[in-house]
């Protein structure tokens, strides 16, 4: 009898969970796509960093050693410039994660007897990705070195100089220590935008309906647009409260530099909202409950998340997981606060991140505007 009871009521937990596509979703799909997030994107072993090059001598040996880099899949050479001007540009503007110089009198000193130097600049913004390029562009040039002292030795027949003909000397720019603190401090930021805001608009409109009090608001004068504007209002104003919350008190307690203006970073982060406020308004569309709420919340969040660049870099992914990770309205604000407050870059660098995260903020409130008038009437 108990038995009967027993499967009866397993029986009836199965039917429920069948019956509602949102817990089939949860419960099927999400470990899956936590599973190869996880599995993809929790990669540390970083390659293909962007490297511009700025190539004054453009002799053959600069060749060779540019091939040396080539060689190496740590690297990706990306640009080819002409001044330094520009290579401060591409790593303010996040397109270059490391920058070599090769001065205009390599050449003649890698033929000769003397010591020819070349210059490595690393973007140390991101201590995960700096650290790797920096040891790699060491590892290279110490290999790249042990070979052009053989080809010496081989050339002469005997030990002339037992000096190292190359040597690279690095400088590591925003971050020189690499503290891990100054990339992680900014993205909770994001986190916080993203996370809080989102969640707590929809459960905020969904409880109205839960608790049947959404109906008494409908039949007083109140438009619709007021209605939206009334509930989210005080989660910006939270959301503004939470950002400036957490940027003094990581520039106070872990000595995280704000290095561009406050105004900017506030200007940008109120762009930002947009999206978090679409998502949360959409979401409050689609759920009776609370609960379904945030769980329909959370399903949007966990890509965004690990395809974003907070925990792990992007360029550790694959290329289909970085192509997808454009989709991610929060990749852009990462890039755009960490860029102002470690480099304290323009906004004439952050122009294409801007207009990305403008056009996902205003198609995400306009879609989820037009969705919950619809609902209402």
């Amino acid at each position: 009898m108990i038995n009967s009871r027993l499967t009866s009521l397993i029986r009836k937990e199965f039917l429920q969970i069948l019956r509602d596509p949102r817990t089939l979703v949860l419960v099927l799909v999400i470990p899956l796509v936590q599973l190869f997030l996880l599995g993809y994107a929790a990669n540390n072993d970083v390659r293909n960093v962007p490297l511009a090059v700025l190539d004054q001598d453009r002799g053959p040996a600069a060749r060779q050693l540019l091939d040396a880099y080539r060689a190496a899949d740590y690297f990706r050479i990306a640009y080819d410039i002409d001044s330094e001007a520009q290579l401060r540009s591409l790593v303010d503007s996040g397109q270059a994660r490391a920058g070599l110089i090769i001065p205009p009198d390599y050449s003649r000193q890698v033929a000769g007897q003397g010591v020819a130097q070349i210059a490595i600049v690393l973007d140390g913004s991101d201590p995960t990705v700096a650290s790797t390029a920096l040891s790699a562009a060491q590892f290279i040039a110490q290999k790249y070195s042990t070979q052009l002292m053989a080809e010496r030795l081989a050339r002469r027949s005997q030990v002339t100089s037992l000096t190292p003909p190359l040597e690279a000397r690095t400088q590591v720019w925003y971050n020189p220590d690499l503290v891990s603190n100054y990339f992680m401090i900014p993205g909770v930021i994001g986190m916080i935008l993203f996370a809080l805001t989102s969640i707590l608009t929809a459960t905020a409109v969904v409880r109205e309906r839960e608790r049947g009090t959404i109906e008494q608001l409908i039949v007083t004068p109140i438009r619709s647009w007021e209605l939206v504007v009334g509930k989210i209002v005080p989660y910006v104003i939270l959301a503004f409260f939470n950002t400036l919350e957490v940027l003094f008190a990581g520039h106070w307690w872990f000595k995280v530099p704000i290095r561009g203006e406050l105004w900017l970073i506030l200007a940008l982060s109120g762009l930002f909202l947009l999206t978090s406020l679409g998502i949360g308004l959409l979401a409050s569309t689609f759920a009776n409950t609370q609960q379904e709420a945030m769980l329909t919340v959370w399903m949007t969040m966990l890509p965004g998340i690990f395809l974003s660049g907070f925990f792990f870099p992007l360029d550790a992914m694959p290329a289909v997981l970085r192509y997808f990770s454009y989709l991610m309205p929060l990749r852009y604000y990462l890039t755009i606060i960490r860029s102002l407050m470690l480099k304290g870059t323009n906004i004439q660098a952050l122009q294409q991140d801007i207009i990305a995260l403008a056009i996902f903020g205003l198609a995400l409130i306009t879609i989820a505007a037009l969705r919950f008038r619809k609902r209402l009437d």
